[in-house]
């Protein structure tokens, strides 16, 4: 505790240098005057660590909103991960980790930051592991590859935090033509806000995939499947039953997306098929986003009857095409096809995406309940 001794041969200057009136006080009164020279004093340096009027912020911290399953690791499968940051300041990154083993950098070592959105949320795809990690990094942090430990907050590190992976309810899937597909079951903003259904989507006895728009409690709930792997540059085919007669409030889309990296498109292509709430004109479209860039979109007019949508993408072209299925002995006959040499993305950790939706700002709303079947994926590299 600071003191200041009594003056006892002159009138009292003690609080000259604060400017206040000299006064002579009696014996009696003194230690109510040293009490109130600590008063002074304290204000006068507030914040200092003596008085007690520090006021300290807040440590950051990190939540997870969605946990992947918990599962080995795989050099394939991804899943999705979502959290958000508190307390955290301008200029930070976000490092996420899964656990195999070791700790392993998420999702690429060539894009190992997270996207933190305006609002402190953020996303993105993860290898599965046993355990997942988020790191919260000061501006100019170098993370590891792999880790046998993770980091403890200091050193450029701001928070850390850990989840044991979640159970096999936070991720419902299907297998259709040989491969496993992620069954959406969180609300997209993708044509206006729309709710999906884990059962909207199912494969048949007979293996085909069945994609619907129902209407639950009132409101209209959409499809939509995601390809577990990335399977990076090659020719995408699906063979899609009649599409031609979707209302024009119904969108059927074949896409590609990634969460990782700082491409703000998300490395999306997409053959679409919709007339976007007309009544007439063409009804299908072949895109590299953004969209509004006039040379990225290419329409055409797609005919009754089950077609084969196909993509060949290779590094800076992507070729698009559509066919009539071949008849028995015969070849296929095009409909459609378009070449795109600008704008194409880099696989990253892309997937494809099989997408049934509403388009909110069709002039007529939806007025029934629509299906489409695709009967047939196939990769080649």
């Amino acid at each position: 505790m600071i003191r200041f001794a009594p003056c006892r041969k002159r009138p009292c200057r003690c609080l000259d240098r604060w400017n206040l009136k000299s006064v002579r006080l009696s014996p009696a009164s003194r230690f109510g005057r040293e009490k109130a020279v600590l008063f002074f004093f304290c204000i006068a340096f507030m914040g200092s660590a003596g008085c007690g009027f520090r006021k300290s912020t807040p440590k950051p911290s990190i939540e997870f909103t969605r946990v992947p399953p918990a599962a080995e690791g795989s050099l394939d499968k991804l899943d999705v991960i979502e959290g958000r940051i508190i307390g955290g300041q301008p200029g930070q990154q976000l490092v996420l980790y899964a656990k195999s083993g070791a700790w392993w950098v998420q999702p690429l070592t060539n894009e190992a930051f997270t996207r933190i959105n305006a609002n402190w949320t953020w996303t993105n795809a993860t290898h599965v592991g046993t355990e997942y990690a988020a790191l919260l990094v000061d501006s100019g942090y170098q993370p590891a590859a792999t880790l046998n430990e993770l980091p403890t907050p200091g050193r450029g590190v701001a928070a850390v935090a850990i989840a044991k992976g979640g159970d096999s309810s936070v991720t419902r899937t299907l297998f259709f033509s040989g491969y496993e597909w992620r069954i959406r079951n969180a609300p997209s903003d993708r044509g206006g806000i729309n709710n999906y259904d884990p059962s909207n989507a199912w494969t048949d006895a007979g293996g085909a995939l069945h994609l619907r728009i129902a209407k639950v409690s009132g409101e209209w709930t959409c499809a939509e499947v995601t390809l577990t792997r990335s399977l990076g540059y090659g020719t995408y085919s699906f063979v899609v039953r009649d599409t031609s007669q979707l209302e024009p409030a119904a969108v059927f889309s074949i896409l590609t997306w990634d969460y990782a990296g700082t491409d703000p498109n998300h490395r999306e292509m997409d053959i679409e098929i919709s007339r976007w709430g007309e009544l007439t004109g063409k009804n299908g479209q072949y895109l590299v986003q953004p969209f509004y860039v006039p040379e990225n979109t290419s329409r055409f007019t797609e005919p009754v009857g089950t077609l084969v949508h196909s993509f060949h993408w290779e590094p800076g072209r992507v070729s698009f095409s559509t066919a009539r299925t071949a008849e028995a002995g015969g070849k296929t006959r095009l409909v459609a096809e378009h070449v795109f040499t600008t704008g194409v993305p880099t696989p990253g950790v892309a997937s494809v995406r099989l997408n049934l939706y509403v388009f909110r700002s069709a002039k007529q709303a939806l007025q029934n309940g629509t299906e489409v079947v695709i009967d047939k994926f196939e990769f080649l590299p």
